[in-house]
């Protein structure tokens, strides 16, 4: 299952440590859509934004474990269409919060992605708008 990470799931090493070690890893990004920075990181519809992550292909038992967890219950899968760093269009699932469920704001999880994304090499117009978020 192909699965489209753009929070502090695009890294490896955490994923890992759930026991989760994806068979395919590519940088890229979706369009039309923003990166919210509430409690948790969700994607937001907006036509002119576009938003960084790693599309990775995880076992479907692994997403639905993954998402179980009390901490991102409350995330949907939603279909995208991914454009890898090479200029591949592939689809892919992203889980995000429902609209409704969007509140609050987490100064070190902001912190914690922007150290990710950083480490990603992701533009540096991407990483200010992380940087906002910790505002």
């Amino acid at each position: 299952m192909r699965v489209f990470f753009y929070g502090l799931y695009m890294d490896e090493s955490l994923l890992a440590t759930k026991g989760i070690k994806p068979s395919e890893v590519n940088l890229g990004f979706v369009d039309g859509y923003g990166l919210r920075i509430g409690e948790r990181a969700t994607l937001v519809r907006r036509q002119d934004c576009r938003t960084y992550g790693a599309m990775m292909d995880i076992a479907p038992n692994e997403a639905t474990e993954l998402y179980a967890e009390d901490s991102v219950a409350d995330y949907l899968p939603e279909p995208v269409t991914v454009e890898l760093m090479d200029g591949t269009q592939v689809e892919a699932t992203c889980y995000n919060l429902p609209s409704d469920k969007v509140a609050g704001a987490n100064k070190d999880y902001a912190n914690s992605l922007l150290d990710v994304a950083s480490k990603l090499g992701f533009p540096d117009s991407y990483l200010d708008q992380i940087r906002q978020a910790r505002m």
